[in-house]
């Protein structure tokens, strides 16, 4: 595990042991949020909490995890250690956020409202700090990985195909914590407890995640730099980093091509999620009046969850990374992305109350939204790490990783407060068993009509990217150059 101080010379191939170890850490990465977003429906369902609680528990530590990350990405960057700049943080933060993530929802209906969110809010900071030391320098590791155009692509690929089943198996949690033969309750054995199903579960969740969080940390091979590059990090150099992090905070807005990426990502993810926890609701209560068990619902919102993972596994990505390598990352994004918004725009017919089954005709189409965008995205970051080599002359794939999970992530926090207020706004009730059709058709109409515009802003932000794949081989022919350049001097 130890890293030479020597250059880094080109890896156009990523061998697929080293793709695979990269995966398992972001089916990891991806389980924590997919696993809590299905969680965070206990909140209301379970303990009765109000919407707009819960949506303040959405938005609070997601801002707390966006304002660390570009700290995280710079702390990564000028790391120097046996053991590499990434790897000591991923498998600090792997541990931190599995240990958090039980303790988070070890939380007891007995107590009142007022105690729940404020102990499930201070170890969702914690969850979410150590999500950050993770993170931040997994998503680095994974840009630094390769120098190949098209390999990037498909690393990301791998890594988004194996997370995606992350978002294959947490719906099923649903079934899990509404089974009464699993979590019966004690006051009525034929009715669930969903809370002590999250106690329970949260701990094989927490565990599982955990360790599929570390594999990067020991499997991963990551890229040596020059240390005569990097900054110090001691104490005594802290105000000296702090003006150098918020210069580079900047500097990587003045990437133009960054700046894109960074408002496509923000608009499309983060307008699905502000609706994205909609669809439970809608096809419990509106598509099924609130009935639930085997005469109602049922497994349906799981099933919805399952397939629309897996179109994205066996449909989306293979066909975005096809038409990546054939017309361009710029053009797969944006084909992918207006195919999306067909799907988008289907659901207003096939939320169908008499034909249940239509709900699943949009989810082709519909996968192409999320299913690409970090595929393509991540790839596109790493792309931009090389131009910032060529105008710095530093490696800072932390900085740019924790500046566009920043992004990510505020949106998210936005998002999260936002579905909450819109279901305030809509007339959603928690306590009540069916739901009016002036909150349904409100609840209908901004699943689709909030992804629908937020895809659309971000297809238009991205038509001027000009990062092409000639433009990137001529940078990192520029850069090769320079470091020839640099040997021959330091060798005379």
């Amino acid at each position: 595990m130890t890293e030479s101080s020597e250059p880094a010379v080109a890896h156009e191939k990523v061998a697929l042991s080293q793709k695979i170890a990269f995966g398992v850490g972001m089916l990891g990465n991806q389980m924590f949020p997919a696993a809590l977003g299905i969680f965070m429906v206990v909140l209301v369902q379970g303990l009765g909490m109000s919407p707009v609680l819960w949506g303040i528990l959405f938005f609070l530590p997601r801002l707390s995890d966006a304002l660390t990350d570009p700290v995280m990405g710079f702390v990564s960057d000028n790391t120097k250690s046996r053991w590499g700049r990434r790897r000591p943080y991923v498998l600090i933060g792997a541990l931190v956020a599995g240990i958090a993530y039980i303790l988070m929802w070890q939380i007891d209906p007995a107590n009142s409202e007022t105690y729940n969110f404020t102990y499930f809010l201070i170890f969702a900071f914690v969850f979410y700090l150590g999500l950050t030391i993770f993170a931040t320098p997994y998503v680095a590791m994974g840009y630094e990985m390769s120098d190949n155009f098209h390999e990037r692509t498909r690393l990301m690929a791998v890594a988004q195909w194996i997370g995606q089943w992350a978002w294959v198996i947490v719906p099923w949690f649903w079934v899990i914590l509404y089974d009464p033969a699993i979590y019966p309750s004690e006051d009525d054995p034929s009715v669930a407890d969903p809370v002590a199903g999250a106690r329970n579960l949260a701990i094989w969740v927490g565990v599982g995640c955990m360790l599929m969080a570390m594999v990067p940390a020991v499997f991963c091979k990551t890229q040596p730099v020059d240390p005569s590059k990097q900054e110090d990090l001691s104490l005594a150099n802290l105000g000296k980093n702090l003006a150098s992090l918020l210069r580079g905070v900047v500097a990587t807005f003045k990437c133009k091509p960054f700046v894109r990426i960074c408002i496509a990502t923000f608009f499309v993810f983060n307008a699905f999620n502000t609706v994205a926890g909609f669809s439970f609701f809608i096809i419990v209560h509106y598509m099924f009046n609130g009935v639930t068990g085997p005469e109602g619902s049922d497994t349906w919102p799981t099933w919805f969850g399952t397939v629309s993972a897996l179109t994205t596994c066996f449909l989306a990505i293979p066909v975005v990374t096809f038409l990546s390598e054939k017309l361009g990352k710029k053009n797969a994004f944006v084909i992918s992305q207006a195919v999306s918004i067909l799907g988008y725009l289907s659901f207003w017919w096939c939320f169908n109350p008499n034909n249940p089954w239509l709900l699943f005709l949009p989810l082709p189409l519909f996968s192409f939204g999320i299913g690409s965008l970090f595929t393509i995205m991540m790839s596109m970051t790493a792309d931009v790490c090389d131009l910032d080599e060529l105008n710095t002359g530093s490696r800072r794939e932390g900085a740019f990783g924790a500046v566009y999970w920043w992004m990510v992530k505020f949106g998210f926090a936005i998002a999260g407060l936002g579905g909450g207020l819109i279901m305030a706004w809509v007339g959603f009730d928690e306590s009540a068993a069916t739901q009016t059709p002036e909150a349904m058709r409100g609840m209908r109409l901004a699943y689709i009509i909030l992804p629908s515009l937020g895809t659309l802003i971000a297809i238009i932000a991205m038509l001027g990217y000009d990062l092409t794949e000639e433009r990137s081989h001529e940078i990192r022919e520029e850069i090769a150059k320079r470091k020839n350049a640099e040997g021959e001097t330091a060798t005379a």
